[in-house]
């Protein structure tokens, strides 16, 4: 496997690598495991549709857009509702 030099301020790489420490790991091996782990959008994007078909076969729940967007807006509202207490 070959390197690749990423430029980032110090202070992002001194931070990265303080949390690499604390989970035992080096700022290469942490860097990896993100590289590893972490979902492109296009991968949130299939996993998303996926669970949608799934939801859909399971319980017939398939919102359409305007729906779904009426539905963010109210969980919106109601996060909103509960942090103001």
């Amino acid at each position: 496997m070959s390197d690749a030099n990423v430029r980032i301020p110090a202070e992002a790489r001194d931070r990265l690598a303080r949390i690499a420490s604390s989970e035992g790991m080096s700022l290469r091996g942490y860097l990896s495991h993100l590289a590893e782990t972490l979902l492109t959008p296009e991968e949130r994007a299939e996993r998303a549709e996926r669970a949608r078909v799934a939801l859909r076969k399971w319980n017939g729940y398939d919102p359409s857009a305007s729906e779904q967007e009426a539905l963010d807006a109210e969980l919106d509202r109601r996060l909103s509702e509960a942090g103001a207490r």
